[in-house]
């Protein structure tokens, strides 16, 4: 895979990390360097040496640094020097990069072989031990939103004013509670609350509306016996039960395509990282998200997609009437710099299909997207919209005004990113053949 200076610009965490890289990019901080058709590889001298190594087919760098973030500035720095035509010499790997690649093809087939046959090599299921866990388990969730139910009639009675005074302990309380009701989908909804209060003038209406939408769920679930299979699949997986990826990969609908990763986001809830990419196919137009999840003092994601790229695949959607989430099951080809963005939207044509969504799953949050032909505008108040060539609009947050403008020039462009219901926050732009990142730095919280 030809290396850029594009791509190694989306691939760090941020300006910082891109700094100190450029810091290290030179000859004379580095031992051993050199190259082969699938890698490059040295050694980086400064208080301490370490072993950097880059697989050239995906990008994905290891250093023997403490830094658990990856790609590390030594990786960032030995991808810069990469990117020069002469600066580093083909030879053979040493032996230490031949074992990590070795290391990586031998989970790569392992990953094929459970996505070919997801049941094997699994020890028999004891059905009526199964069968009891899972009674337990929903014996203990209808307990637990069952005190939730009661928890919101407390809140409304009493009054939104009073979680001024007692946010964010009054959250956490309740989203502890769901814990130990072994509800960690709703936990993690109610602990996000305690984002609301004092955040904005609105902010009232946005938790009522939120408390809505939790109540509707627990009405949902109370009848979830009369919904469809789809919705119920929802249901269970907002509550916190997971679908494992072998029953995915089983029964998940299958679609091939050349994908496109038009939309990232990152961000902390506790010691959980989780990375959302939207990838939208460039034949079928259909999307779907990929999530990545780093959990404690791993702060790298397992095979890691790239804003910006483009590859092809097969992927499965999980059960759901949302149809949103899916697994990657193969990539059939090595990622490349996107040049050329697929087919897009109108804003008429996202609403819509918005509307659609929520009508069939009334719970989504969050909505991929590429906008076609949008053209940024600044208000005298300084804020900015996406203006379509119909006078639709949307507010754009999130990203920085001016370099929209600049990168546009005024003119219409494509944008992907991600729609919440009001507002879009771009992620990337391609303009005469370049890929422009957009995203802001991670956030703490969705």
């Amino acid at each position: 895979m030809p290396v850029t200076r594009q791509q190694i610009e989306t691939l760090a965490q941020d300006s910082g990390a891109l700094s100190r890289a450029v810091k290290l990019s030179q000859a004379s901080s580095w031992n051993g360097l050199g190259r082969s058709e699938q890698a490059c590889w040295g050694v980086c001298r400064g208080s301490a040496s370490y072993q950097v190594r880059v697989d050239l087919r995906d990008l994905v760098s290891a250093c023997s640094c403490p830094v658990r973030r990856q790609p590390c500035k030594h990786a960032l720095a030995l991808l810069l020097l990469a990117a020069e035509p002469r600066a580093l010499s083909p030879g053979a790997e040493p032996e230490w990069v031949t074992a990590w690649l070795e290391r990586r093809a031998a989970a790569a087939k392992a990953r094929a072989s459970r996505a070919a046959s997801p049941s094997a090599g699994k020890r028999p299921v004891d059905s009526a031990a199964q069968a009891k866990r899972a009674a337990d388990r929903a014996l203990r969730v209808a307990e637990g939103l069952e005190q939730l139910e009661r928890w919101l009639r407390d809140l409304v009675r009493v009054g939104l004013a009073s979680v001024e005074e007692s946010s964010p302990g009054i959250f956490e309380e309740q989203a502890r509670r769901l814990v130990d009701a072994q509800a960690p989908g709703l936990a993690g909804w109610v602990r996000r609350l305690a984002d609301l209060p004092l955040a904005t003038p609105d902010w009232p209406e946005r938790l009522l509306e939120e408390l809505g939408r939790l109540t509707l769920l627990l009405r949902a679930y109370h009848r979830r016996d009369s919904l469809a299979e789809d919705l119920r699949a929802d249901l269970r997986q907002l509550i916190g039960w997971k679908v494992t990826k072998e029953s995915v990969l089983a029964q998940g609908e299958r679609l091939r395509d050349r994908w496109q990763a038009i939309a990232q986001a990152v961000t902390e809830d506790d010691r959980v990282r989780t990375q959302r990419t939207w990838l939208i196919g460039h034949k079928s137009g259909e999307k779907a998200l990929i999530l990545r999840f780093a959990v404690g003092n791993r702060q790298s994601f397992t095979e890691p997609l790239h804003l910006g790229e483009e590859f092809d695949a097969e992927i499965a959607y999980y059960p759901g009437a949302s149809r949103q989430r899916a697994l990657l099951v193969d990539r059939e080809s090595v990622p490349a710099q996107l040049t050329e963005l697929a087919r897009g939207q109108s804003i008429a044509e996202l609403r819509a299909e918005v509307s659609g969504a929520l009508a069939r799953q009334p719970w989504l949050d969050r909505f991929g997207a590429l906008l076609s032909g949008v053209a940024p505008t600044l208000g005298d108040d300084g804020t900015l919209r996406l203006v379509d060539e119909t006078g639709d609009h949307v507010a754009a947050a999130n990203v920085d005004p001016f370099l929209l403008l600049a990168l546009s020039g005024g003119a219409p462009i494509d944008i992907g990113g991600e729609w919440d219901g009001s507002a879009f926050y771009p992620s990337l732009t391609v303009v005469d053949g370049r890929t422009h990142r957009l995203r802001p730095k991670p956030a703490k919280r969705a």
